[in-house]
């Protein structure tokens, strides 16, 4: 790759190869064991168990990234795709508990098809956001501090990693979709080993999206799509607010 020394590719590979065992290990337990520890029965052929355990002829990994807008923004919109063909999507978000969101009450509509759970600070202003009397002016208050997470911003990650782990395991959507995932490991609350073993208990049936800027390229190299956004031309540049309907 240009632009890196022989020892950071060297670091690189030796670091894929550390994931990758993680994986094909994570693989071995996962067709074995189920998330309460049970032995699987044999498979079961009938439409019902099909139905359970991801619907997707060909289920595969797909990235969202970059520094540009639209990330969580097209997760949304396959996820509107899916639901109308009949499957069934989860969304975990990573960081967020902005309640006010638009996706959070549109998919109020769509359940129990279409899901979101969030794992992060709520706005104090939340109310007065969802109405429209108030935008967010960048308080921060809903943000983490990199380098100094507080232990509830740890709980929520841990949390949303635990029912991301259960929700793949347990084939219990056909879409699912971690939101803002990389933005977790980019403030230490979760460990690129976290990451790689959710991609790693990924049924053959499912298909299983990744949202958030400054993915770690071991992702990326385990992904089958990666789509990166870029930032050209922004509102925030000529001052204006994030906008009710629009950013949220």
């Amino acid at each position: 790759m240009a632009g890196t020394t022989c020892t950071e590719r060297v670091a690189s590979a030796a670091g894929m190869a550390i994931l990758m065992r993680i994986v094909k290990g994570v693989y071995r337990v996962a067709s074995t064991i189920s998330g309460e520890g049970e032995l699987r029965s044999e498979p079961d052929s009938s439409v019902s168990a099909r139905r359970c355990r991801g619907r997707y002829a060909h289920g595969l990994v797909q990235v969202y990234t970059g520094d540009g807008k639209g990330k969580t923004t097209a997760a949304l919109g396959l996820g509107l795709r899916a639901v109308g063909h009949g499957y069934k999507v989860r969304m975990i978000q990573f960081m967020k508990g902005t309640s006010y969101t638009g996706e959070v009450r549109a998919v109020k509509r769509l359940a129990p098809d279409f899901e979101i759970f969030q794992f992060g600070r709520d706005c104090k202003y939340a109310d007065k956001m969802r109405s429209g009397e108030a935008v967010c002016d960048g308080c921060g208050q809903c943000f983490v501090t990199l380098g100094k997470p507080e232990p509830r911003d740890i709980r929520y990650a841990r949390e949303a990693y635990d029912l991301a782990a259960r929700t793949l395991g347990e084939s219990q959507a056909d879409l699912v979709i971690l939101d803002e995932i990389s933005n977790a490991l980019h403030y230490q609350l979760l460990d690129l080993e976290d990451a790689a073993s959710l991609i790693g208990r990924r049924p053959p049936g499912v298909e299983l999206v990744l949202t958030g800027r400054n993915m770690p390229a071991a992702i990326l190299d385990m992904a089958d799509l990666v789509t990166e956004m870029r930032m050209v031309k922004h509102p925030f540049e000529s001052g204006i607010a994030a906008r009710h309907g629009i950013e949220y």
